[in-house]
């Protein structure tokens, strides 16, 4: 049996992880002689669909109308018709994270979560009806590029991202090693795009880094939330005690998540046992509560975490569940709001949806899809700074643990 580090995941741009679940769809076969009601209720399972109480007769009426009409009917593939008509269907939820894969993009889909892969590294989302890079990873192609959080993403390769799912882009921006991909990235403060062209390279994805400061102060750089990402920071944890530091700064800027199971686990380190780190809210008045481990190995430790724009869904559960129990002051900019769950569910052998079962509350009730978190003290990034290699977010915090102003 799989470990439930695998099981459950939070789906974020290119670290995903998937939490598998067994739905049969009932086949499409003989419409042209059934009725409307009789018809569509081959396509779902009678005991959850209520056709009785939807029109669908718009539905048959507009295929008639291709089937007879449409210059290329000869040409007509109604299985493709039906794929159109399911992606359509769920685009009309408005949610950019949920999204039907046809064949073709199901295989891509499933390869695309499995070891290596050629791309550019960066996280992508949806802001405001907009593709929006979440954070490059560190030393990738992107990174490189000088592409940032909250960069727009307005076309991929001359194609236009608007309305566009953020795993239709992800397949887009993908490619063979050594291909060349053209962005056209707008970026807040410039009047004009810009074209950036990047080549892919294989992505391999950094967990952390560490460093001693003076004073005391010790920093956990945590670049990701995966499997090996618990290890990781326990080791770190260690570095820092033998180092004899005894005030932490974890910065999660630029993390765009990965395993919930990863945050609960580093969150344990701070918390006692039983204490909420996350609400998960699955809209129906049912919830689950993921709790902390009690590790609590901390007795009022000076504590910052670095949030960004490019933090998001497991950086976000973890800096909630810190804040809310008063464990660690945040410092920076608002985070990036992608706090929702997503279930890969087989549709048939060769098609699957991917839809958002479940929205994520920091322990206080807070969620973190509307808004994101607002840091406690909050530091903008100029681009004054960035050219200087200025980090005035990461100056504040050693200022503020330098002068005991935490919690």
């Amino acid at each position: 049996m799989l470990p439930k580090i695998v099981k459950r995941a939070i789906f974020l741009g290119i670290i995903t992880g998937l939490a598998i679940a067994v739905f049969t769809a009932g086949a499409y076969f003989g419409y042209s002689n059934r009725p409307p009601i009789g018809k569509i209720a081959a396509l779902f399972n009678k005991e959850t669909a209520k056709p009785q109480q939807i029109d669908f007769a718009p539905f048959w009426d507009s295929w008639r109308v291709v089937e007879s009409k449409y210059v290329g009917r000869e040409q007509i593939d109604g299985q493709k018709m039906v794929w159109g008509a399911i992606e359509g269907m769920v685009k009309s939820l408005g949610d950019p994270y949920s999204v039907f894969f046809p064949p073709k993009e199901t295989e891509l889909f499933e390869t695309s979560v499995k070891g290596e892969f050629y791309g550019i590294g960066i996280e992508v989302g949806i802001r405001e009806g907009i593709l929006t890079v979440i954070a490059p990873l560190k030393d990738t192609p992107a990174y490189r590029a000088g592409l940032k959080a909250s960069d727009k993403i307005l076309k991929i390769n001359g194609t236009s991202t608007e309305d566009m799912a953020v795993d239709e882009a992800i397949f887009l921006i993908r490619g063979e090693k050594g291909t060349e991909i053209s962005l056209s990235i707008f970026r807040e403060g410039e009047k004009e795009s810009r074209e950036v062209k990047i080549i892919r390279d294989i992505i391999k994805i950094p967990i952390l880094e560490t460093e001693k400061k003076e004073k005391g102060i010790f920093v956990i750089r945590l670049y990701n939330f995966s499997e090996n990402s618990p290890d990781a920071f326990r080791k770190a944890l260690r570095e820092m005690m033998e180092a004899g530091s005894n005030k932490l700064i974890l910065d999660l800027r630029g993390n765009a998540g990965g395993y919930l199971e990863a945050s609960v686990d580093i969150a344990s380190w701070f918390l006692p046992a039983g204490k909420a780190v996350a609400r998960e809210d699955f809209g129906n008045g049912k919830e689950e509560i993921y709790r902390s481990r009690g590790y609590d190995i901390f007795d009022n430790l000076p504590f910052i975490v670095l949030v960004n724009q490019g933090s998001a869904s497991a950086s976000e559960i973890l800096a909630g569940a810190l804040s809310d129990h008063k464990i660690a002051t945040l410092v920076g900019e608002k985070t990036f709001g992608k706090g929702s769950v997503q279930e890969l569910v087989p549709i048939t052998d060769d098609t699957s949806l991917k839809i958002t079962i479940a929205r994520w509350l920091t322990p206080d009730g807070k969620s973190i899809s509307e808004k994101g978190l607002t840091p406690d003290i909050e530091v903008k990034m100029t681009e004054e700074d960035a050219e200087k290699g200025k980090d005035s977010q990461m100056e504040k915090a050693i200022e503020i643990l330098q002068s005991k102003q935490i919690k």
